[in-house]
């Protein structure tokens, strides 16, 4: 990607960055572990560099520097949005103000630093955590994500929102995330299977079938979850073995996984995007679309979208953005993806920078990669009808605040992407019953059981009159409330 821009009649042209680079060197620049000293990323990053010459438009009274430092920079406050959106509830509907201090604050947050010796003989150490938020409704639930910008502030939101999800669609588990601050790229497959299996013996007894499930999530997949499952089972004892399958979930078919798990989050993002299309006079046959993230999530949601006659515009990923408004073949380009890594080089779709990708003119948009990508600056780019909130947190406050003012529907995180924890629980209850469901059933039970969270967000959003984000945190802090006034609290 060129990062250019006209300033005092001088043309500036800068050659092509990685922007997987820039994450390195931005994360190395705030003092985080990962880069050693000497490090060829040292230095300022070339983004930052040309803030000035940035084709983002600057926030006003402040200095704009690129999307990636941006989100960097902010990341301590994903925690402070989640707090916000309960508050934003409680200003609707006043919750028991007991109950929301447990609430905003985790039950446990488990921080592990593990030895893995490496193929070239030298050992490294590396972070990982596990941070459990509440488990009233039922045991832990939420996914491990490797990626260097990993810290406790992200997984103290992420396994918050877990919490609400799972209140949100009638799915008893509790809120729990996890995760290692590390780049799988830079190793190799081997030394990820070490790595995992590491960590999964470093957080001991802090996982378990019936108190927490972890499942994939970013870089994460099912063979992750093969290897966390395998060296879990063997520390128990050989009678209990087959008893703990259900350890994890997001599991390969071969080792007790569901059907349909793979596509289950994307294949919910379409299922509400089909329903709020039915009811707001959108024909998906001819409609078109952007794609934030090619991963699991993004590439399953380009490909049923598809399907529906759908025409994908442009996409985003770690590697750059390319479009193409005649259309992209989604099934092409994931296959080019797996091969590369990325969108970049795409030959059958032009390079297009940041702004240009968030500027397209489609009629929804799908954020499927990582937290605060639609801020303040980057929704006034935006001209799409529908955002379909495939990642978890895509939308900061500021921007979230734009879309309204714009009148750009918005199907919220903890709604859209729910489809993964529920097939996550059907899974789980195959694997604790020893029963094993066919696909028509699988997609059977989700359709029914995301539709129904869906028509309790609307009726919501109806009856109090706001957003469909304050909506779904009212419907899941209403069954939370109703749950701990029912127990009470101990003692």
């Amino acid at each position: 990607m060129t990062h250019s821009d006209q300033k005092s009649n001088n043309r500036v042209s800068v050659e092509p960055v990685d922007r997987r680079k820039d994450w390195k060197l931005l994360y190395h620049q705030q003092g985080r572990p990962g880069l050693e000293e000497g490090s060829r990323f040292k230095g300022l990053c070339r983004y930052c560099e040309l803030h000035d010459m940035c084709p983002l438009p600057k926030p006003e009274g402040g200095i704009w520097r690129c999307t990636y430092y941006r989100a960097l920079r902010k990341k301590s406050n994903v925690y402070d949005n989640v707090l916000k959106q309960l508050e934003r509830a409680k200003e609707v509907v006043p919750f028991d103000e007991d109950i929301c201090k447990i609430l905003t604050e985790t039950m446990n947050e488990i921080i592990v630093h593990f030895p893995v010796k490496m193929k070239d003989g030298k050992v490294k150490v590396f972070t990982g955590y596990r941070v459990q938020h509440n488990n009233a409704l039922g045991p832990f639930k939420g996914g491990l994500r490797f990626h260097p910008g990993v810290d406790i502030e992200e997984i103290k939101a992420l396994a918050t929102m877990m919490t609400w999800k799972t209140a949100l669609t009638h799915i008893p588990f509790g809120g729990a995330k996890g995760g290692i601050q590390l780049d799988p790229a830079e190793y190799s497959i081997e030394e990820m299977e070490r790595i995992t299996r590491r960590f999964t013996y470093a957080l001991g007894d802090n996982i378990g079938p019936d108190y927490d499930i972890p499942a994939p999530d970013v870089n994460t997949n099912a063979q992750i979850m093969a290897w966390i499952q395998d060296t879990y089972m063997s520390t128990v004892a050989p009678n209990e073995r087959n008893r703990c399958a259900h350890v994890v979930t997001g599991k390969p078919l071969e080792s007790g996984g569901s059907q349909g798990r793979e596509k289950a989050t994307g294949q919910g993002v379409v299922l509400l995007i089909e329903k709020w299309a039915s009811e707001h006079d959108m024909d998906l046959k001819g409609a078109t679309y952007i794609v934030q993230g090619f991963g699991n999530v993004g590439s399953w949601v380009a490909r049923l979208l598809q399907r529906n006659g759908s025409r994908l515009l442009a996409v985003e990923d770690v590697t750059g953005a390319v479009s193409n408004l005649k259309g992209i073949d989604p099934d092409d380009l994931a296959a080019y993806v797996k091969e590369h890594g990325g969108v970049q080089g795409y030959a059958k779709a032009e390079p297009v920078d940041h702004a240009t990708f968030f500027g397209t003119q489609a009629d929804i948009f799908i954020p499927a990669a990582l937290e605060n990508q639609i801020t303040d600056a980057t929704a006034e780019l935006l001209n799409v009808r529908l955002i379909a909130e495939g990642a978890n947190g895509p939308t900061d406050t500021e921007g979230d605040r734009v879309l309204q003012r714009r009148k750009i529907a918005v199907i919220p995180d903890i709604l859209c992407n729910s489809g993964g924890v529920i097939v996550s629980y059907f899974e789980w209850l195959q694997n604790k019953r020893s029963e094993f469901w066919d696909l028509e059933e699988v997609d059977s039970k989700l359709k029914k059981t995301i539709l129904a969270a869906y028509e309790r967000v609307r009726e919501a959003a109806e009856k109090y009159q706001v957003d469909w984000r304050t909506a779904a945190h009212i419907v899941a802090l209403s069954r939370l409330e109703k749950v701990y006034k029912e127990r009470g609290i101990f003692p």
